[in-house]
């Protein structure tokens, strides 16, 4: 199963809602970097996701995901359990 980081706030439902698909898709351990706790983090987030400002920001192995509704819509395609598993996006 490849590494799931997530940027994320305590008081996010959204963040909630793509932890939970994620642990439902069978991720035990997600990586979860608390910009609400870190500004430098929120910084560090901006740079590697061009600028995007909302939580969560998700990244699975080396390949950017993007927010809830980008993970929710790969797993509405079919891609998030190959992608979980280790194949390209």
């Amino acid at each position: 199963m490849q590494p799931v980081k997530m940027y994320s706030t305590q008081v996010c439902p959204y963040c909630q809602h793509a932890k939970a698909l994620l642990k439902k898709r069978g991720v035990e351990a997600i990586e979860d970097i608390r910009v609400d706790l870190d500004p430098a983090q929120r910084t560090r987030m901006l740079e590697l996701t061009g600028g995007r400002r909302t939580v969560p920001q998700i990244f699975i192995g080396g390949t950017y995901v993007g927010g809830c509704d980008d993970l929710v819509e790969l797993d509405r395609q079919g891609g998030l359990v190959p992608l979980l598993a280790g194949a390209s996006a």
